[in-house]
């Protein structure tokens, strides 16, 4: 959806005076930036998106917020959830989630660990910092996760909390995980996930080769994210704009920008979750019953 289609259809919100015409101008700006990934991180994404929804709570409202990352179940999920549990409810449900999942992770860290992750996920960062202001002492290797950079809001996240952080390009991730070059072999991996499916995971392109070569290491991987994040249905995997990639390409280059990755469940040693740290089939038992 481009911004002039996100601006035609919120004109067509039945909103009069200049009070909600403000609103107009807020709700907008939030679905640009939704689009444009200025908000990042599924969990803020959806977070907007409530707000967003708070300003304007009408179906048409909602069908544009659906409309913006279809690849964001929480976003979904939240949306339908506003029908049944208050504002204020669904707020809290993110606090105590990120305290539960802190609190797993920070078992699972081991003194001297070097853990991997990619892109940026509010819940791994959470727990990492969590884990590091609990006197655990590891460090983290990061990519810098291109075309826009992902990583950087994460290592610099990181560094603020006094977390060691190596940040790798992003076609050097062997070498951080199966080591060489001076460089240590990671002994964890922690991913965030996008969509949380029956068959496994999406998340930030990349995360499936990872997945393949933590399964040829056997290092554990761990997918670290809310379980609202869990749907049933088919997700389509989002393909961005060229244009993040190389906007003076020469005529006739054809470029592919895929924002999204399958990980397989077999690949997963947890699902580290407000539910526990589960295996992927218990993690299923216990959401499809939440």
């Amino acid at each position: 959806m481009t911004f002039r289609i996100i601006v035609n259809s919120i004109k067509r919100l039945n909103l009069n005076n200049q009070s909600k015409m403000n609103k107009k101008k807020k709700f907008a700006k939030i679905a640009q930036d939704i689009k444009d990934i200025k908000i990042q991180g599924a969990r803020n994404v959806a977070k907007q998106a409530l707000y967003a929804y708070s300003l304007i709570p009408t179906k048409q409202s909602k069908k544009i917020l659906m409309s913006l990352r279809p690849t964001e179940p929480m976003l979904f999920n939240v949306l339908k959830k506003v029908e049944i549990q208050s504002y204020q409810e669904i707020l809290n449900h993110f606090e105590d989630a990120q305290q539960k999942i802190n609190q797993e992770v920070v078992k699972i860290i081991k003194s001297q660990d070097i853990i991997f992750t990619h892109c940026h996920s509010t819940n791994v960062v959470n727990a990492l910092i969590y884990a590091k202001k609990q006197g655990k002492n590891f460090e983290v290797y990061l990519t810098e996760t291109r075309p826009l950079f992902q990583g950087r809001k994460t290592a610099t996240e990181l560094r603020k909390a006094g977390i060691k952080t190596t940040m790798f390009v992003d076609s050097a991730l062997g070498i951080a995980l199966m080591g060489s070059q001076g460089v240590k072999k990671a002994d964890k991996i922690f991913l965030g996930a996008d969509a949380l499916l029956n068959a496994g995971v999406i998340n930030k392109v990349g995360s499936g080769l990872i997945s393949k070569v933590a399964k040829l290491e056997k290092t554990p991987l761990y997918i670290v994210a809310d379980s609202w994040k869990y749907t049933p249905d088919k997700i389509k995997l989002e393909q961005r704009n060229l244009k993040e990639v190389w906007d003076d390409a020469p005529a006739k280059v054809k470029i592919k920008n895929p924002a999204f990755e399958f990980v397989p469940r077999e690949n997963i040693k947890n699902i580290v979750s407000e539910l526990g740290a589960l295996t992927y089939s218990n993690f299923l038992k216990k959401v499809k019953k939440a």
